[in-house]
């Protein structure tokens, strides 16, 4: 006992210090990792539509050309229906800030509240300064430039993306001429799952958080809701978030729909409508789609949002479930760490 209490307890500390260290790399080299982590991703989103070209005959380089023109063109789009959007949500402040202002007007004629509690009230609560620099604003602007935060690093990720895709094509070669037999065997095994689980998450996810945000879309400008494309994509972005991405998006349009509208059944009935159709993906479609595929513990899910928003933000929180998906995967395929793997799946009976 007097030996390995030690032993233990240095093991301990070693832990913590190699995890501290971890989490120092991941902040200092976020302007590295985080575009990696991204191209990495979208790899696998086009990894089916590389291996399809190459099917067909065409060479390697065209293929990646061709992908290359695709998210430049599709991310270029976006952007400028972002950025314009942006623009006008930024210029309609006054518009809102009149209508808070009118609303509290006649809040405190109805409750007959004195002049000196209104002027105090008033000093207090700065109707500018909630919309136009405080937590609505904020939390929209936060999530809008953690993503167009990634332009800066725009090249990079194309460049990442080119080298993942090329190398793909090598990779099972080298690896069976790198390893044994039974390591390669296990080394190939969790490359294929990572790469399935992954990318069946990916897509799956990017084709239905899309097609959600195209209806929600569709139905914020049929009810003639203001800056129905900032939400659409606000809710696609969002989605991707755990648990809470979907709530966030639904308040941000709550808050400025029952500013918008004159009365209080139109947003309310839109809120309705658009919490039943986010339930019905998350209740009804995701699971079939995805079934046990991820399997991860839900409270390892709400421990990896807050983790990785910690280390990389906006985008460290939505990278958090693929992210925490490859690290379960590898642990489940490595005899040593698989015990690991068990306690991060949500049903360890799914683990083989």
């Amino acid at each position: 006992m007097s030996e390995k209490n030690p032993n233990s307890f240095l093991n301990f500390v070693a832990a913590l210090f190699l995890m501290g260290f971890l989490v120092f790399v991941l902040i200092e080299l976020q302007s590295i990792l985080l575009p990696l982590f991204i191209a990495l991703i979208i790899s696998l989103v086009f990894m089916p539509l590389y291996r399809f070209l190459n099917s067909k005959k065409i060479p390697s380089a065209i293929s990646i050309v061709i992908i290359i023109l695709i998210i430049i063109l599709v991310s270029n789009v976006a952007s400028v229906f972002i950025f314009t959007s942006m623009n006008t949500f930024s210029s309609e402040f006054p518009k809102y800030e009149q209508k808070v202002i009118y609303i509290f007007d006649n809040i405190t004629k109805t409750l007959n509240i004195s002049e000196s509690e209104v002027q105090t009230f008033s000093h207090n609560f700065n109707i500018k300064s909630l919309l136009a620099e405080g937590k609505l604003t904020a939390t929209i602007t936060n999530i809008f430039s953690g993503v167009t935060a990634l332009m800066g690093n725009y090249i990079l990720i194309l460049f990442y993306i080119i080298f993942i895709l090329s190398e793909s094509n090598s990779i099972k070669r080298r690896i069976s001429r790198a390893f044994s037999e039974e390591k390669k065997i296990t080394v190939t095994n969790t490359l294929n799952d990572i790469f399935r689980g992954v990318k069946d998450y990916i897509s799956g996810k990017t084709l239905l958080s899309l097609s959600q945000a195209v209806v929600i879309g569709l139905l914020l400008w049929i009810c003639g809701v203001d800056f129905y494309f900032i939400w659409a994509f606000l809710f696609f972005i969002t989605d991707f978030i755990p648990n809470v991405g979907s709530l966030i998006a639904s308040i941000l349009v709550a808050i400025v729909m029952y500013l918008q509208f004159d009365n209080f059944m139109t947003p309310t009935i839109i809120l309705v409508v658009l919490i039943v159709i986010q339930n019905v993906k998350g209740n009804i479609i995701e699971p079939k789609i995805f079934g046990a595929k991820l399997d991860l513990s839900p409270l390892l899910l709400l421990f990896s949002l807050i983790f990785w928003g910690y280390v990389w933000g906006i985008m460290g929180m939505i990278l958090s479930v693929p992210i925490m998906s490859m690290i379960k995967i590898t642990f489940i395929n490595i005899p040593a760490t698989k015990p690991i793997g068990i306690l991060m799946s949500n049903n360890a009976d799914n683990v083989k």
